[in-house]
């Protein structure tokens, strides 16, 4: 896995450790909207490896937004 999957996957566990936690309907409710976005995110960088289209390294990343 790239450092990139890797700080999703880190995400996505924490969201859902907030999303446990949280205390209003709404927080719930953003909550589960970051999730599901998260997942698709995870589940790109998974098939653009599967397609032998590695994901960039964190430095990589940067620069292209940097550039």
């Amino acid at each position: 896995m790239t450092d990139h999957l890797n700080a999703l996957n880190l995400r996505l566990s924490n969201e859902r450790g907030y999303l446990a936690a949280a205390k209003t309907e709404g927080e719930r409710q953003l909550r589960t909207v970051w999730i599901a976005q998260i997942e698709k995110e995870i589940a790109r960088e998974l098939q653009a490896e599967i397609e032998g289209n590695p994901s960039m390294t964190d430095e990589e990343l940067l620069a292209e937004l940097l550039g």
